[in-house]
């Protein structure tokens, strides 16, 4: 495991260091978290655009009208 270094507001710094304790964790493990989740949202970005690009080859036949759309 890597160590880094950032700067951040005092006030800021504590805020988050009180958001820690709340959720009985340490700031460290909240960044990792934050960091782990900004590095998957490309992959679920690109996992998006695969399923969209799946899903157009279907047809569901409409247009639709509203009350079509809301028939059971």
């Amino acid at each position: 495991m890597k160590n880094i270094t950032f700067s951040a507001d005092d006030r800021l710094i504590e805020e988050a260091r009180e958001e820690a304790r709340r959720r009985k964790t340490t700031l460290n493990a909240l960044f990792r978290d934050w960091l782990a989740e900004l590095a998957a949202r490309e992959e679920r970005r690109e996992m998006i655009n695969k399923i969209m690009e799946e899903a157009d080859q279907y047809d569901a036949g409409g247009p639709f009208t509203r009350n079509e759309m809301n028939r059971h």
